[in-house]
């Protein structure tokens, strides 16, 4: 069977992407591969083996377009309210916080936010299938 290890995304500032990741997500540097035309950043943390690739291309100046394909990632955590109150705190902009129950079934409860390139990420509270 195939597992999941990472999913890497380009970013512009390294030292911007890494703080924020670090902060939103308490994730830290787990391996930095340096090459001539860009570098690796590899952040994780113990919630889990999976981790998140940082792509800095050298004497990139311009920010990505991130195109109309990409859609997000998604994150678990035990306290959504809790964890939507630390990312305001800290300055993260979260936005609103959703209850989804297109059905009058609850299927789950989250937010989202942007980190510093655009990216969407999805954080879940730990319900249901969102373990």
């Amino acid at each position: 069977m195939a597992k999941a290890i990472h999913s890497m995304i380009r970013v512009l500032d390294e030292d911007r992407s890494v703080a924020f990741y670090s902060a939103a997500f308490g994730l830290s540097v787990a391996d930095r591969l340096d090459f001539p035309d860009f570098t690796l950043v590899y952040m994780s943390n113990s919630e889990t083996g999976f981790e998140v690739e940082l792509t800095i291309n050298k004497g990139r100046t311009e920010p990505y377009n991130l195109g109309d394909g990409y859609g997000h990632l998604a994150v678990s955590v035990a306290d959504l309210d809790a964890e939507h109150a630390r990312f305001e705190a800290e300055g993260l902009n979260p936005r609103k916080l959703v209850e989804f129950a297109p059905a009058g079934e609850l299927v789950g409860r989250f937010f989202f936010v942007a980190d510093p390139d655009g990216y969407q990420i999805e954080v879940l509270e730990r319900s249901g299938r969102f373990q």
